[in-house]
C-alpha cells in the first residue's frame, strides 16, 4: 500500500467533508479521540453566544428564553438517537461514577425486590477501573449484605451469571484491549439467569451503532468526551429502560430530580421518568457545549461510521506490517473486526517512551499503564493520510531509537 492507494481512499471517504466542523490543530495527527474528542466548530461559536450574551446579557432570563433548565433532556435525547434508544430513556448529567452510583443503586433495588438472595455484582477485571470503584463504594455504603462485587476475566464473564447473580456490570468496548463484546449476548443470558445489565459505552457511543432497545439493556452510562467531541469532563449520560422507571429509585435526590423543583417542597417526590436521575443544577456551559457538538452526527449513518473506523485500524495495522513493526508492537486487540471497538491497542515494553517521542515528533496517541499504547480512530475527522503519516513517524522514531531518550522516562501526571 502506497501513498497513491491512501489518498484514493480519501478521495472516496463519505466523511471527508466533516473534518471541515472540527478545529483540527495544524502539523498534527491526533489518534486520542478516544480519550478527547476535537473540538467542533459549532461548540466554540455555541460558547461564545453563552458567554457574550446569553449569560453576560441576558443573565437569568436564559434559564427560560434560552431553555437552559432543558439542556440535560435535550442533550439526552440528542445521544439517545446514538446509541438506540427510544425517547424519554436517556438524560444528561454529572460523570459516568455518579451515573454509575445511580444505575447500581436502583437496579439493585428492582432486583432484591424479587429476590433479596441476589446481592452479586458481576465485572471483569480489566473493566475500567471506575465502573469497579464504584461498586466497591456502593457495597460499602448497602452494605455486604446487599452487594458484593465478584470479578471474573472477560472471556468468561457469561459463565458466571447464577441465582445470586443481581447484576452484570460490563462495558461494551474493553478500555485497554479495545476488545467488543456482544452484549446483545450477554443481556439475553443474564435476564435468563434472573439478572439485570449495566452496560458502560464509553468506549462505544459515537464510534459504532449501538442498539440498546433492541437489545433488552436495563441501564447504560456513557461520557460525552470521546468520540462524541463534548470537552474535557464534559457530563455523561445515562439511560434506563422505561420498563423501569416505576420502580427503580436512586439515592441521591437532588432537587433537580424532583417532579415539580420550583414548587420548593420540603418533601422529595422524584420525577416520573428518566428525569429522576437528574440531581443538582446542570453546567450550562458544559451542556451547551456537548448540545452543539451534537450537531455534527446530523445525517451520519453509524454503519457507515462504523465501517469507516474499521478500514482505518486495517490500514493503519497493514502500514505496520509493511514497515516489519507489528512483531516489535505486539497486538493485543482481537484479530476479528467485528471483536473490534475503534482503537488499536499494543504492548511495547517502552511503550510511555514511545507514545511521547511520537507526541513530539505532532503524532498523538496514548499510554495505558503497564505498558500499551493505543491508537485511536475517530472516522469524522481522521482521514486515511493522518493514518500514514503516524506509521511513518513511528517507523522512524523506532529505527532512530527516539522513544528511549531520557527525557521520555519520567512520566507526567496525565499518561
Amino acid at each position: 500500500m502506497n501513498l497513491t492507494d491512501i489518498q484514493e481512499l480519501d478521495s472516496i471517504d463519505p466523511f471527508a467533508k466533516h473534518r471541515e466542523q472540527f478545529q483540527l490543530p495544524e502539523n498534527k495527527v491526533y489518534l486520542d479521540g478516544n480519550s478527547l474528542g476535537v473540538m467542533t466548530k459549532a461548540t466554540e461559536t455555541r460558547l461564545q453566544n453563552v458567554i457574550q450574551q446569553q449569560w453576560s446579557q441576558d443573565l437569568i432570563n436564559s434559564w427560560n428564553d434560552h431553555n437552559w433548565v432543558n439542556l440535560p433532556q435535550t442533550v439526552g435525547e440528542k445521544i439517545a438517537h446514538l446509541i438506540g434508544a427510544e425517547p424519554e430513556q436517556t438524560i444528561c448529567c454529572d460523570s459516568i461514577s455518579v451515573n454509575l452510583f445511580k444505575a447500581l443503586t436502583s437496579a439493585l433495588t428492582i432486583v432484591q425486590a424479587q429476590d433479596s438472595e441476589r446481592t452479586v455484582v458481576l465485572s471483569t477485571k480489566d473493566n475500567f477501573p471506575t465502573d469497579l470503584y464504584m461498586v466497591q463504594g456502593v457495597s460499602q455504603f448497602l452494605g455486604q449484605h446487599r452487594c458484593q462485587l465478584k470479578l471474573v476475566d472477560e472471556s468468561e464473564l457469561e459463565q458466571h451469571i447464577n441465582s445470586k447473580t443481581a447484576l452484570v456490570l460490563a462495558t461494551e468496548v474493553n478500555f485497554r484491549t479495545g476488545r467488543r463484546i456482544n452484549a446483545k449476548q450477554l443481556v439475553a443470558n443474564a435476564h435468563k439467569n434472573g439478572a439485570l445489565v449495566i452496560l458502560d459505552l464509553a468506549h462505544s457511543a459515537g464510534a459504532m451503532p449501538v442498539h440498546l432497545d433492541d437489545w433488552q439493556v436495563d441501564f447504560a452510562v456513557g461520557c460525552t468526551y470521546k468520540y462524541l467531541n463534548g470537552g474535557p469532563g464534559a457530563p455523561a449520560f445515562i439511560y434506563a429502560a422505561k420498563r423501569h422507571h416505576r420502580t427503580m429509585s436512586q439515592p441521591l435526590s437532588g432537587w433537580f430530580g424532583h417532579a415539580r423543583p420550583f414548587d420548593f417542597s420540603p418533601e422529595y417526590e422524584p420525577a416520573a421518568g428518566i428525569q429522576q436521575m437528574l440531581t443538582g443544577t446542570p453546567s450550562v456551559l458544559a451542556m451547551s457545549a456537548v448540545d452543539a457538538a451534537l450537531d455534527v452526527f446530523k445525517g451520519v449513518s453509524l454503519e457507515k461510521l462504523r465501517e469507516k473506523s474499521l478500514q482505518l485500524s486495517d490500514v493503519f495495522h497493514q502500514l505496520l506490517k509493511t514497515h516489519d513493526l507489528d512483531d516489535v508492537l505486539q497486538p493485543i486487540f482481537p484479530e476479528q473486526r467485528s471483536e473490534r471497538g475503534s482503537q488499536l491497542s499494543y504492548h511495547y515494553e517502552h511503550a510511555y517512551g514511545l507514545c511521547q517521542a511520537l507526541i513530539q515528533r505532532g503524532v498523538v496517541a496514548d499510554f495505558r499503564a503497564p505498558n500499551y499504547i493505543r491508537f485511536g480512530f475517530t472516522p469524522l475527522y481522521n482521514s486515511f493520510e493522518d493514518i500514514w503519516q503516524a506509521a511513518e513517524q513511528l517507523r522512524q522514531v523506532l529505527a532512530k531509537n527516539e522513544h528511549l531518550d531520557p527525557r521520555w522516562q519520567q512520566r507526567n501526571t496525565v499518561t
